[in-house]
């Protein structure tokens, strides 16, 4: 029963660490290339930001299912029902 927690433990860490070493590259990344667009383009500068925003929401949606999921396992892990 403990190495089925432990397991459910590490596993939670390792999925919110990488979700959020993620989460953080790609906002990165999405943000360089914004402002590299709208330097090379600023006419399009509301697109451009309304386009970013949309990925933006998208990606936290995600993020939030994650924590939705990692607390599923927490408090109703199917592995310790006995």
């Amino acid at each position: 029963m403990e190495s089925i927690l432990t397991a459910t433990i590490q596993a939670i860490g390792t999925m919110l660490g990488l979700a959020f070493l993620g989460t953080g590259i790609g906002f990165g990344i999405l943000g360089s290339r914004a402002v590299e667009a709208i330097g090379r383009n600023p006419e399009t500068k509301s697109d451009i930001i309304s386009g970013v925003m949309v990925v933006a929401v998208v990606l936290t949606v995600l993020l939030l299912l994650l924590f939705a999921f990692v607390f599923l396992l927490l408090f109703y892990n199917p592995l310790t029902v006995g």
